[in-house]
């Protein structure tokens, strides 16, 4: 694979460790000339100190000419206000300060969404369910259960997280996607009725954490 491009120059510490971590290779790019003279696989574009340079540097990456993708953002969680109207300038981003395994997950989630990587993870398995995530099917102890597409996509996102909890606004803009105006009421009805076609054996495979929101799976802290 192609070395990611990362930006600003030095990238943030925790980035590059996550990325040596993981095992990609990258490296750093600061003008058009020197985005030019490279080969990238993607594109990893840190906003959280200069958020007016990285939109920047981040719509150059996206000219026709140039058409550097995918591009990964990374923001405060104080900036998720200015992402709706400049959305086409990234195809995922993650807050900072972030936890590596999450950092990891997006940026390997978009490679391979992107065609970069080969998608080896067609499965998610916990316990006695069991998540397709090529027909999307879903079964618990071996039995079918009916769900709708968004009903699916929370559980598979809940799902590919254990044990963290995500407040309902961010449920809301991680799986019906930040351009919905949807109230949290939304993740409510359909937490509701994600237990219940879990049935009573497992609905605690989700459960509730009062004045956040919902965590899948046992806490990673016992």
């Amino acid at each position: 694979m192609e070395p990611l491009l990362c930006w600003p120059d030095p990238p943030p510490h925790d980035v590059v460790r996550s990325l040596d971590m993981a095992g990609y290779s990258w490296a750093t790019a600061t003008d058009e000339a020197s985005v030019v003279a490279g080969s990238w696989a993607g594109a990893i574009v840190d906003a959280s100190d200069d958020a007016d340079g990285a939109f920047t540097f981040a719509r150059m990456l996206g000219r026709g000419d140039l058409g550097i993708a995918p591009l990964l953002l990374l923001v405060r969680g104080s900036q998720l206000g200015e992402l709706e109207s400049r959305h086409e300038l990234f195809e995922d981003f993650c807050v900072t300060p972030f936890h590596p395994m999450e950092f990891e997950a997006r940026l390997r989630h978009l490679l391979t969404r992107q065609g970069v990587l080969a998608d080896d993870s067609e499965t998610i398995v916990y316990k006695a369910l069991v998540l397709n995530l090529e027909t999307y099917q879903a079964s618990i102890d071996d039995d079918p259960l009916d769900l709708t597409y968004m009903e699916y996509e929370l559980l598979k996102f809940l799902a590919q997280n254990p044990g963290r909890v995500f407040t309902r606004e961010t449920l809301l803009s991680r799986v019906w996607g930040y351009e919905y105006y949807g109230g949290a009421r939304t993740v409510d009805v359909h937490i509701r009725r994600l237990r219940a076609k879990l049935g009573e054996q497992h609905a605690q495979m989700i459960s509730t954490v009062r004045s956040v929101g919902y965590r899948f799976g046992e806490s990673r802290w016992g």
